[in-house]
This record gives structure tokens, sequence and C-alpha cells, in this order.
């Protein structure tokens, strides 16, 4: 029997191998996997998505793109044509909007990152901004908004407000959830 499908399973794994292994070990236990930056970077992260993909799993890439318009857009357009479900990026206008253009009529949804989660109001200030997190989480779901995104990443403590400004239909993937047993790093 499936969990919940809400559930995204991170496979923040090192290697293709033990990434396989786990979602072998997982079973038929969850159909959404997330692949993440260290994936990617072992050139290996493309390959795990069209294998999962190929196995009826819905695939979030985690991969917060951040670069200039065309770049993403282009980005975008190809992770569309592969079939991958989830797309991060930096919930800034022009991100945002280069992404929503690259999905074209896909079924690719965009996220936006609107603040890292292990970003503080500290680190904020010391990055130049002059607005607390829950701010610049309020106004970059906004972004999303206003360029078409199809929800965002916030941490637990503002989902409620991604949702009450976003309404039912607006996604909210709210990383690093884990069940009150497990470790908290």
């Amino acid at each position: 029997m499936l969990t919940d499908p809400r559930l995204i399973v991170p496979l923040d794994v090192p290697t293709l191998a033990e990434a396989r292994a786990m979602v072998e070990a997982i079973g038929d236990g969850a159909s959404f996997y997330k692949v993440g930056l260290e994936l990617f970077a072992t050139g290996e992260g493309m390959t795990l998505a069209r294998e999962l993909k190929a196995q009826g799993k819905q695939v979030f890439l985690d991969w917060k793109l951040h670069d200039i318009g065309t770049t993403v857009q282009r980005a975008a357009s190809v992770l569309a044509d592969v079939g991958c479900d989830f797309l991060t990026v930096h919930a800034e206008p022009q991100v945002l909007a280069a992404a929503v253009r690259g999905k074209g009529r896909s079924n690719l949804k965009i996220l936006g990152v609107t603040v890292l989660t292990s970003l503080n109001d500290a680190d904020l200030i010391e990055m130049g901004f002059s607005e607390t997190a829950r701010s610049l989480v309020e106004r970059r779901i906004h972004h999303a908004i206003a360029a078409g995104a199809d929800g965002v990443i916030a941490s637990p403590h503002e989902a409620a407000l991604a949702r009450s400004i976003g309404g039912k239909d607006f996604l909210v993937v709210t990383p690093g959830v884990r069940p009150d047993w497990s470790a908290k790093n």
C-alpha cells in the first residue's frame, strides 16, 4: 500500500547505487522522490530521474535554479520534456517568469524557493536584506503568484502563510518534515 502521495522522499545520498537501493528498499511505500543537487553533481541525477519516471514514480528536482532568464527558461524546457514533475527555482521575479515560460504547457510544476530554511533574520541582515525572513517569504510568495508559478517551498513556520496567500490550489512544499522519533538534524 502506498503512503500519502504528498510525501516526497529525498534521495539525498552521494551515489546513484545508493539512491537505487533506497528506492528498491522503499518499494511501493512511496511514489514521489526528490533528486537533489548531490546526485545532480555526480552526473547521474537525470539518469535517476528518467529511471524513476519509467517506474511510474513522480520526480521532484530540487535544484534551486538561479541564473539569467534565458538559461533558466532553457533548463526548465529540457526538464519539462523529460517529464519531471516538480522543479525548484529561486523565487525572484525574473527567475520565476523564465521557468514558467520554459515549462510551457507541460505538467512540470514550478516551485519558488522563498528563503532557504537554514537562514534566519540575522543571516538575512548580513546578506543585505532589511526585512525579516517571514516578510521576505511573504514577498516572494507574491512574486511566485505574479509569475504564474505553481507554488513555493516554505518552512513549516511559513506554510500557513503561503496557503493563506496562495489559496487551496497553490502548492506549498515543506522540506525536512519528519516523524517525532527521527533525528532533528
